[in-house]
């Protein structure tokens, strides 16, 4: 990237967070602070209104903004790709934003680009879908909005086949895994954190009690302490690359996070509360599997094939 591609891409980041730190760019656009620190004058010497300086971080003055800005082909595509992964495997409202925000793309592209973009749209095809009772979820926006302004919630919960209980939240995060969205917020009923599964909102009200920002930990920050307490637990696991292209969709109902590939080695991560529910499902790849970390999870594996070992002695006359 050229340096005056590079200012206008560090123009566009500041605006788009309220506070931006030097190292922050520096790690995006692998610079060094050094350079940061010249870009940024350079940016103020041609009038733009940056707030800040280093070490406490930088904004652009209220009010200030870019004329519109122009797609590249690149961009435009991979925005298109998003689209048709947000068309089956999110609900309808975040659909309906997403479709919105598209068309404003497309209104800024060039005409050539636009018909790049008609061309792509018949050649791209997404056969996944969220499981049935997962896509008529109604709240993912609301539930967004509550999140982004530290409001608390009020609840109507399918908790169990036949139990509904009445929750006021402060949520704290929403994260996807298991095949469904989960909302993750203190209940006020338990006094204490909660997973509530979005599909079983039955109703939900945004109230008009805020909560102070820092009461609750980060989403990330709480889903590393469960990992630390021992409610989830992070595995690892090795696979051969041949073996490895055979999981598909499989790998995400017990938990996928990750992978790494070296050599012709896979080593895929995971987050679970039930290791011997990903051991029983691991017996199937038999010796191309091999566990590199829990060694509970090892020991799990020994004691489930040891079951399946007596199962087949021969039976004594």
């Amino acid at each position: 990237m050229n340096r005056i591609d590079r200012l206008h891409a560090i123009l566009t980041h500041l605006q788009s967070k309220k506070r931006v730190t030097a190292q922050e760019v520096a790690d995006r656009f692998n610079i060094s602070l050094r350079t940061v620190y010249r870009d940024v004058k350079a940016l103020e010497e041609s009038g733009v209104p940056v707030i800040g300086e280093a070490g406490s971080g930088y904004s652009i003055m209220e009010g200030y903004r870019l004329p519109p800005v122009m797609f590249t082909q690149e961009e435009a595509s991979a925005l298109l790709l998003g689209a048709k992964l947000a068309e089956h495997l999110a609900d309808e409202s975040i659909k309906k934003h997403f479709n919105a925000a598209l068309y404003k793309v497309k209104a800024v592209l060039r005409s050539t680009d636009k018909e790049h973009m008609d061309q792509l749209a018949d050649n791209i095809a997404v056969l996944s879908r969220l499981p049935a009772d997962d896509s008529a979820g109604r709240y993912l926006v609301e539930l967004q909005k509550a999140l982004g302004d530290k409001r608390e919630i009020h609840i109507r919960y399918q908790s169990g086949q036949d139990a509904v209980t009445e929750r006021t939240l402060e949520p704290i995060g929403l994260c996807y895994y298991g095949q469904a969205w989960h909302l993750i917020g203190w209940c006020k009923l338990r006094n204490g954190y909660r997973d509530f599964r979005v599909s079983r909102i039955q109703q939900l009200q945004i109230l008009d009690n805020n909560f102070e920002p820092d009461a609750h930990p980060s989403l990330q920050e709480y889903l590393q302490s469960m990992i630390n307490t021992s409610e989830l637990q992070e595995v690892c696991i090795r696979f051969t690359k041949s073996m490895a292209r055979y999981l598909g969709n499989q790998k995400y109902y017990y938990g996928y996070v990750r992978e790494e590939v070296k050599d012709d080695q896979v080593y895929m991560y995971y987050v679970t509360s039930h290791l011997e529910y990903i051991g029983r499902w691991l017996l199937m790849y038999t010796h191309h599997v091999h566990i590199e970390s829990p060694e509970a999870l090892v020991n799990i594996m020994k004691d489930l094939s040891e079951e399946v070992r007596l199962h087949y002695l021969p039976v004594e006359q």
